[in-house]
């Protein structure tokens, strides 16, 4: 790889060769389209054209994954086979610039749309050291994150504000005091409660801010809060103000619902870490052979400048197999050109009894542990939640199994009780 180019790795199905499909994908991501046209000289191909740089075979599909495919004419519809394959093209760099935005419409663009595949998935990019000097990543990342809440040789441990949206302020702030005094490292707003008029950001910023700095005065532990400022571009920076002006340590923003650009636009400004949650996920990822991976997802934004990203856990209550989450955990703690790497945020249907299994097999500590009904619900309490979760995972750390470590941890045999 040259650093004039960017390089994007498919997997793609279609009732063509993955010759001819690859070459279809290339033209109508750079220079072609359905018809040679006036003006696409061969030295305009030769400096602006998409490149196949290789192609994998791999097994064939009876039936396509995608509606809307054309057949090739030679063999209709009842005698079409499926080819799979990876396929890598190359786009000159020139083409668009270290640009986010412009480089999505190239490399994930209409090539969704061509009738020459019945499947094309995103998996892999690869890009010049130019994004990394236009984009300024994580500000904070994993260790400026230890240091802002003081936890280190072990995850930190956090919360969601449930019920996720309908509180008070009154009732908020109550929740809140319960969950500062409590020994946790992180609590958020739930994605959906953003600017509700019922309880605006402004409102639950202060109460929020209060009840914490009056229970860090008591304990010493100042607790991170991820306020959900989520909002148009021109609403970022001032909802980031209103919480660092009353002392906040965290935002939070629904990445997906702002975009790439907003990300950066806020990264540009921010003076304490981002915590990226990727709701709308799963309609860009779900199907096999649609949309892009999480490798790709967290690259871009890694470099849009997010500190904290959501991969979700294992054993959750979503469709996510635990392979791809502990892969999606491998993808967020792996180094890219220098920039710091991402703290990966295990989240739903999570407890004190997951902690084993995920150190066991992600082999790190470098995580944000998050528990909602896994904390709120614990029969004891919100206190006795907490505990709990932070038990589990020094049972993990130990290498003692739960139910042994729980004849002497009355939390944890609570929670082991209640939701395992």
């Amino acid at each position: 790889m040259t650093t004039q180019e960017v390089r994007a790795t498919y997997l793609i199905e279609t009732p063509f060769t993955l010759e001819y499909a690859a070459t279809v994908m290339a033209g109508e991501q750079s220079t072609g389209t359905f018809v040679s046209v006036p003006g696409e000289t061969d030295h305009l191909k030769a400096m602006h054209a998409a490149k196949i740089v290789s192609i994998k075979q791999l097994e064939s599909a009876p039936y396509p994954s995608l509606p809307g495919y054309k057949a090739p004419e030679v063999t209709g519809k009842d005698n079409v086979h499926f080819q799979r394959g990876e396929v890598t093209l190359s786009f000159p760099y020139h083409n668009f610039g270290p640009s986010l935005p412009n480089l999505l419409a190239a490399i994930a663009g209409n090539l969704y749309e061509l009738h020459e595949v019945s499947g094309v998935r995103l998996i892999d990019i690869a890009l010049p050291k130019a994004f990394m000097d236009t984009y300024r990543g994580p500000q904070f990342g994993i260790e400026g994150t230890r240091r802002l809440t003081n936890v280190f040789e072990r995850p930190l441990i956090g919360t969601i504000i449930k019920p996720s949206i309908g509180l008070s302020i009154t009732e908020l702030r109550k929740l809140v005091r319960r969950l500062a005094h409590s020994g946790i490292d992180f609590i958020k707003d739930d994605e959906l409660n953003g600017n509700p008029p019922f309880a605006p950001l402004k409102e639950r910023v202060v109460a929020v801010m209060d009840e914490i700095e009056r229970a860090a005065d008591k304990t010493g532990k100042k607790v991170m809060y991820a306020f959900n400022i989520t909002g148009d571009i021109d609403e970022l920076r001032a909802n980031h103000d209103i919480v660092v002006e009353a002392g906040g340590n965290c935002v939070m923003v629904s990445v997906n619902s702002i975009g790439l650009a907003g990300v950066a636009y806020l990264r540009k400004h921010a003076q304490v870490p981002i915590h990226g949650h990727r709701n709308q996920w799963g309609a860009m990822t779900r199907h096999p052979l649609l949309g892009m991976s999480f490798t790709v997802y967290q690259k871009l934004c890694r470099l849009a400048g997010v500190d904290h990203l959501h991969t979700n856990g294992l054993a959750n209550k979503f469709y996510e197999s635990d392979a791809s989450v502990i892969q999606s955990v491998q993808d967020c703690l792996t180094p890219m050109y220098g920039k710091d790497t991402l703290l990966p945020v295990l989240s739903s249907g999570q407890w004190a009894g997951v902690a084993d299994a995920s150190y066991k097999s992600m082999q790190t500590i470098d995580l944000l542990h998050l528990a909602g009904g896994g904390i709120m619900a614990h029969p004891s309490g919100i206190t006795a939640g907490v505990a709990s979760m932070q038990q589990g995972w020094e049972a993990a750390l130990k290498g003692v199994s739960i139910a042994e470590y729980a004849k002497n941890h009355q939390e944890l045999a609570e929670a082991i009780q209640k939701f395992g």
